[in-house]
């Protein structure tokens, strides 16, 4: 099993890099991106000595993953890409069409993506249908050892917030990871008590760890659209029980001259050495801002009690 310090202590999310994609005629990006923007983003992320980038097929319906390989073209051997297959979709008109778990598409949807990405291997490839059922998820597991063998891809995950499923492909011989939706407001200990990593999507809770204060979001923003899986906000507006609940621990997350987000990010460190929080960005700032929380380092054991003590 490839060791969880390759993966580093923090990776950023691409699905805003995409740019608007659609799902049944509804939003499920993050409104219009600035390829300009994302690609210094990237590269300064890189700078800052964070080498973990996360990205699917689907983000944009194709297009994260170009701007992905774009940033690190010459620098491909010292970055490691995540990327997600499962998700079909038409290139075209930004639409997400529906989910294909089968072996042939497998094969399919990583030839797409190498070719996106400009590249000839994968770091991690994650299965990207959370509730696909076990039986065609074994299969799906042994063609990623046939992958890795070939060479196309160097390990796998499942992304899902389903444990018995993470665990299940995560036991495989080069099953390193899962990713879940995890953060300080919404914590699943259960999904970390394995032996791989997790890769924390949502760490910032769709910015709602972020930001403190919040304009008309686009009416292309997912945020807007209230799809079931979305927690944190209500019609473009923070939930009300998550916002109360984040205003509690202000004051420990932001102690010794953090920021809330780095505070925020502080807590993953602390909470288990298996979390690698990936929050999504598309600017500089964005990646200075997160980045930052490395210096700090995790929260303090009594600073991390207080968190829990609160929220759990």
């Amino acid at each position: 099993m490839v060791p969880m310090t390759d993966l580093g202590k923090m990776g950023f999310g691409t699905w805003a890099m995409g740019g608007p994609f659609f799902s049944g005629g509804e939003p499920v990006g993050w409104g219009p991106a600035d390829d300009g923007q994302s690609l210094k983003a990237l590269r300064r992320a890189f700078e800052l000595g964070v080498t973990l980038f996360d990205t699917a097929d689907v983000y944009g319906c194709g297009h994260a993953e170009t701007v992905v390989g774009q940033a690190f073209a010459d620098v491909r051997d010292q970055v490691r890409i995540a990327t997600k297959w499962g998700c079909t979709f038409d290139a075209g008109s930004r639409e997400m069409t529906g989910n294909d778990g089968s072996v042939a598409y497998l094969r399919r949807a990583v030839e797409g993506s190498l070719r996106r990405l400009g590249t000839d291997w994968i770091d991690l490839y994650q299965l990207h249908i959370g509730d696909l059922p076990l039986e065609e998820a074994a299969l799906l597991r042994d063609e990623c050892e046939a992958l890795v063998a070939e060479g196309k891809i160097r390990a796998y995950g499942w992304s899902t917030d389903d444990v018995e499923r993470a665990r299940f492909f995560a036991a495989g011989e080069h099953g390193v990871a899962a990713q879940a939706d995890i953060n300080l407001l919404f914590d699943n200990p259960e999904m970390y008590a394995g032996e791989y990593s997790v890769l924390c999507r949502r760490p910032l809770a769709m910015g709602l760890l972020a930001r403190d204060t919040f304009d008309v979001l686009p009416a292309d923003d997912v945020r807007v659209t209230n799809p079931s899986w979305l927690r944190f906000f209500v019609d473009g507006k923070p939930s009300p029980e998550y916002l109360e609940a984040r205003e509690a621990v202000r004051d420990v997350l932001t102690s010794g001259g953090r920021t809330l987000v780095q505070g925020a990010l502080a807590w993953f460190w602390a909470r288990s050495p298996r979390l690698i929080p990936i929050p999504g960005v598309r600017t500089v700032a964005q990646v200075e801002e997160n980045a930052g929380a490395l210096a700090f380092g995790p929260l303090s054991a009594d600073e991390l009690a207080q968190v829990e003590a609160v929220l759990r």
